[in-house]
């Protein structure tokens, strides 16, 4: 079974050969909650607190909308639960597989083919080349490409490319799905199709979190809201209660 447990987990990232009277320190000062330390040279440098003493659990079952303003931890966080990230401090514990969608076009490369890159994207995904097999009939068919699958991808247009990049990344059956505003683009037949796509896998994951701006999306889909201010946990909770708070900061 599924679950996720951070204890007091926080992330920072430092930046350095930033002058001390410079607009930059300012702003990262500003807009992160970055504190201005010194090192041993006595050189100023800005470390951005992304993630601040983050303590949750989450457990098989939970459909967490993932909401805040933009720099207010949410990348960094979905981030960590992938593995991208290491905690600066604290403890996080994960029990399952873990997927992450937070860039359906990583792991495409343009002057493969089709065929080639459900190889390599599938690779990325953490399946074996066994899985990939027994899936390539499948994503061929959602994608609709037909004979374009044995096209090199620089011969796709937009919309072509998002079909294979979203069909070869929701071939996958996790335990813990990571999803960072996947809908969006697309002819609406597809997204449509998509979107049906996308509920068979969230109905199929254990432990879902999905990072969007859509209050619609958060409302049909989730069954508990996480709003991040300033890399800290404001509240964790009931969804409409969630909304409601997050609305009264805009």
């Amino acid at each position: 079974m599924a679950n996720i447990d951070l204890h007091k987990v926080s992330v920072e990232f430092p930046v350095y050969n930033v002058h001390a009277r410079s607009i930059k320190k300012q702003f990262l000062r500003f807009a992160t909650g970055g504190a201005v330390v010194k090192d041993k040279n006595e050189r100023s440098h800005v470390v951005v607190n992304a993630l601040k003493d983050i303590s949750l659990s989450l457990k098989d079952g939970d459909r967490v909308g993932l909401i805040g303003h933009n720099g207010s931890g949410k990348s960094t966080l979905l981030r960590l639960l992938a593995r991208i990230y290491e905690p600066s401090s604290g403890h996080l514990r994960i029990d399952g597989s873990v997927s992450p969608m937070l860039n359906i076009s990583y792991g495409i490369e343009g002057e493969f083919t089709g065929h080639e890159n459900i190889n390599v994207r599938g690779t990325v995904l953490g399946l074996t080349r066994q899985q990939i097999k027994e899936k390539t009939a499948e994503i061929a068919e959602f994608s609709g490409l037909g004979d374009y699958l044995s096209m090199p991808i620089r011969t796709y247009s937009n919309g072509m490319f998002v079909r294979l990049a979203f069909a070869i990344s929701t071939s996958i059956r996790p335990d813990i799905l990571l999803v960072d505003e996947v809908f969006g683009a697309g002819d609406a037949d597809f997204m449509e199709r998509a979107k049906k796509k996308m509920i068979s896998l969230l109905q199929q994951s254990s432990i879902v979190v999905l990072a969007t701006h859509s209050d619609a999306l958060i409302t049909e889909f989730c069954n508990k809201v996480l709003l991040l201010e300033g890399g800290r946990i404001k509240y964790f909770g009931d969804v409409k209660e969630a909304l409601a708070l997050y609305h009264q900061k805009r």
